[in-house]
């Protein structure tokens, strides 16, 4: 069965910097669209980054030019670098795969997914 687990989150100080993981099993991990979603207490989950099989990627405008999310096929890893963290970005990080196996990555919605990971919490102090 599919599984998404990921591994990272934790405590850091505006300005600072982590590295999400999410190690995937039980499909074809390299064909697949992955995803990066968060929710803040009291909000909506919203989209974060998209990663195609070919490394093609999307951002949401509130996280580009300091997130970067890669993948690695042969571990069947994404990951999520956040750099310049700031308290908005306080969340429940979440991995995520495409519901259906298209070739591209759709628009950042979570009506399009079809597995999540069980979260990992960041927390940015100021």
């Amino acid at each position: 069965q599919v599984q998404l687990v990921e591994s990272g989150g934790g405590s850091v100080q505006a300005g600072g910097s982590l590295r999400l993981s999410c190690a995937a099993s039980g499909f074809s991990f390299s064909r697949y669209c992955m995803a990066w979603f968060r929710q803040a207490p009291g909000k909506e989950r919203e989209g974060v980054a998209t990663i195609t099989g070919g490394r093609t990627s999307t951002y949401a405008d509130s996280v580009k030019d300091r997130f970067i999310i890669s993948r690695d096929n042969t571990k069947n890893t994404v990951y999520l670098q956040m750099n310049s963290l700031k308290p908005d970005d306080t969340a429940m990080y979440y991995c995520a795969r495409d519901r259906f196996l298209r070739g591209y990555c759709p628009d950042l919605s979570a009506s399009s997914i079809g597995y999540w990971g069980q979260g990992t919490q960041v927390t940015v102090s100021s």
